[in-house]
């Protein structure tokens, strides 16, 4: 596995990249429920950003280390500076690593062991792909401490029905990984034994799949949801069209017209750091 920036086990955030293009971030905070206090967040946006601009990039896997895969903000750090000033720049800059998963080229894949909650569970409903096991559990429960969780609540409406997501938060009550699975929110259910093996298999049948295509789809997606119908269309028509004039799809689809597999380039490794 090549590395590009693991640091020292006391790092808030673990980051490698196989040979694959597979991004793996992993919260490293397990004895504070891996919360997402400044450096965390600072650690976050970082590898994002680096992703970004890594064009061998083909997936993300977010997971945790501990009990927990992440409790929402740092309390304690939030409860220490009660300025209007502080907490803007705080919300401002969790929303931006928010966007920045979303505007990946590459999809991101919530390995879920664990809590998620308040702006844990915001984390795992803005990734595009989830995996949880049958003992994690999620929750919006700001509320229980007069804190609507108003930033968490804009992804999770985006996964959930309006009601559903509602009751959650403002009663701030749990539901099971079942539950989340039947609601929308995430995509698996699997035993603990069997999380990184079912994440591989979701990571598998991506990469075999043109790293262009799963790009275009994956913008189209986002943007055409936050628009009208017509508008919609024309982005997923124009989409489509750019898609259908790149070669990944004009072999793919000579392929199934000569009933063989597609000969998709090979993507070039990533690079050693």
């Amino acid at each position: 596995m090549n590395v590009i920036s693991l640091a020292d086990v006391s790092s808030p955030l673990l980051h490698t990249r196989d040979e694959r293009g597979v991004h793996r971030l992993v919260l490293n905070r397990p004895a504070a429920f891996n919360v997402l206090g400044e450096d965390m967040l600072a650690a976050l946006q970082s590898a994002l950003d680096a992703i970004a601009l890594d064009e061998s990039a083909r997936i993300v896997v977010l997971s945790a280390n501990g009990k927990a895969f992440c409790a929402g903000h740092n309390l304690k750090e939030m409860r220490a500076q009660p300025e209007m000033a502080y907490y803007q720049k705080l919300f401002t800059q969790c929303s931006r690593m928010m966007l920045s998963i979303q505007k990946l080229p590459v999809p991101v894949i919530a390995r879920v062991q664990g809590l998620a909650t308040a702006a844990g569970c915001q984390l795992v409903a803005q990734s595009d792909l989830a995996v949880a096991t049958s003992g994690a559990s999620f929750g919006v429960n700001g509320i229980d401490v007069g804190l609507f969780c108003a930033t968490p609540s804009v992804p999770l409406v985006r996964n959930m029905l309006p009601k559903q997501a509602m009751e959650m938060l403002l009663t701030g009550g749990f539901i099971s990984a079942d539950e989340a699975c039947a609601r929308g929110l995430i995509n698996r259910v699997v035993p603990l034994e069997a999380l990184d093996d079912e994440v591989e298999k979701m990571v598998l049948s991506i990469l075999a799949k043109p790293r262009e295509a799963v790009a275009m789809g994956k913008a189209l997606f986002y943007q055409q949801r936050e628009t009208g119908i017509e508008a919609a269309y024309q982005l997923a028509g124009q989409s489509m069209a750019c898609n259908m004039m790149h070669p990944v799809a004009q072999e793919g689809v000579q392929a199934f017209i000569e009933k063989r597999k597609p000969q998709w380039p090979v993507p070039a490794p990533a690079p050693a750091p």
